[in-house]
């Protein structure tokens, strides 16, 4: 793969996980997109050489799939419950 070709898929890769990471307080399913969008960018970190960064995405990754499956830890802190 050229430099080139990996450069674009990285900027789309990271500007997709990004978007992806402003929308989450709007559906869980964001939070589904942010995990592809952080896997995404992992296999961009190596495709450029950087494996730090592509092993620190993978770790996000897992962190917002937790986040997913466990949809009740998502509560507000610091606001009163709605009656």
């Amino acid at each position: 793969m050229s430099s080139l070709a990996v450069t674009l898929y990285g900027v789309c890769a990271v500007t997709f996980m990004m978007a992806m990471y402003a929308l989450e307080g709007r559906s869980r399913h964001f939070v589904l997109a942010f995990a592809l969008g952080c896997l995404l960018s992992s296999a961009y970190g190596f495709l450029s050489g950087a494996w730090p960064f592509g092993a620190v995405e993978i770790v996000w990754s897992a962190i917002a799939l937790r986040r997913y499956a466990q949809p009740c830890a998502r509560v507000h802190r610091g606001r009163s419950p709605e009656r």
